[in-house]
């Protein structure tokens, strides 16, 4: 078999990235209303702490996720589960862009390194697919932490607002419509507030949580692998082929997701609360370390404060996975014959 050229290695890749930011955004936008949820139901232990700490049965407590939507939905109308939609779009390609990208190279880096020592360069083993996943996942984090800063603070703000709306709705209609009218600032004029009060260190806000949080696609995509792996070589010895369909993709993808999220939410919490802290707010909060934030979460909630959120954080994480892997699986295969066929019918000079 031909070794891959150079460029054609370095188009392969694109055509990976291009694939995977176009199946994120996909399946970003059909599953956003859930990442909302799951925000908010994080943010607000916080809150509540902060208001009433000498009340343990209210910190707490926590609403369905069903009467949390209902509430938004009251309060702030369908939009209200968009918040942030467009900062989330935006991040979600750059960040499967440069992740897929950077798992694709390193991919074609063992497999050349197999190539070249007399290997057949057969799909990556466990360690390989974990390595590719770290270098990927690494790169993502630092390239696109600050994306996910505004867009976790945008999803937040509305929740904070709705508060101090409830507060002033008693004096008046005019003080609701203002509150509502605050909830509508744009991810530039959240990225331009956050730089000019907190400073530019602000956007790289719980990266340390990220980098440790790479291990879920580490986990993600080499489950997912390996399950192919197996399951390629399954079918293939009943004789069925070892080709998987779109439907095997999205139920991998779907398993692959569900342990990684499972095993990693305590710092997916973290995360979020560092993401929104504020400088002054609370006093410590926004200076803690990863560890000590741990520490605090469990102390002042209980270990199910480090799991608050989680049913709709997994529904959404393992939905919008399967549909992630699913679309990129077929826009990659989409490009693939898109390749093949635009040359065919160029003119020959």
């Amino acid at each position: 078999m031909a070794k891959p050229t150079t460029s054609a290695q370095q188009t392969d890749n694109v055509a990976h990235a291009l694939a995977g930011a176009g199946g994120g955004l996909l399946s970003m936008t059909l599953t956003y209303p859930l990442i909302t949820l799951s925000t908010r139901a994080q943010v607000e232990s916080r809150r509540l702490s902060s208001q009433t700490p000498s009340s343990s049965s209210t910190t707490n407590a926590s609403p369905s996720t069903l009467a949390a939507a209902r509430h938004i939905i009251r309060r702030e109308g369908l939009s209200g589960l968009y918040s942030g939609l467009d900062s989330a779009l935006f991040g979600i390609s750059v960040t499967n862009f440069v992740y897929y990208y950077w798992y694709e190279w390193t991919r074609s880096f063992f497999e050349r390194r197999k190539s070249s020592a007399g290997q057949i360069a057969s799909r990556l083993s466990a360690w390989e697919s974990m390595m590719a996943g770290a270098i990927a996942g690494s790169a993502t984090v630092l390239i696109t932490n600050p994306i996910w800063v505004v867009n976790t603070r945008m999803t937040a703000m509305a929740s904070t607002q709705e508060s101090s709306g409830d507060v002033e709705t008693g004096e008046g209609g005019g003080k609701e419509q203002a509150s509502k009218r605050k909830r509508k600032a744009s991810t530039l004029a959240t990225l331009y507030s956050l730089c000019k009060d907190e400073g530019m260190l602000a956007l790289f806000a719980g990266v340390l949580p990220a980098l440790v949080l790479v291990i879920n696609p580490i986990l993600q995509y080499t489950i997912f692998e390996q399950l192919r792996d197996w399951l390629e070589r399954r079918r293939k010895a009943k004789g069925l082929g070892a080709g998987l369909n779109a439907w095997h993709v999205f139920l991998l993808g779907a398993i692959g997701k569900l342990a990684a999220t499972s095993i990693t939410y305590p710092y997916i919490t973290v995360k979020s609360r560092m993401h929104v802290a504020k400088k002054g707010d609370g006093g410590t909060e926004g200076k803690e370390g990863m560890g000590a934030s741990l520490r605090r979460v469990v102390r002042e909630e209980g270990w199910s404060g480090l799991y608050k959120g989680i049913g709709p954080k997994v529904t959404q994480s393992v939905i919008t996975a399967a549909f992630l892997f699913a679309f990129k699986d077929a826009l990659y295969a989409a490009s693939v014959r898109a390749r093949k066929t635009i040359p065919a019918k160029l003119p020959v000079k």
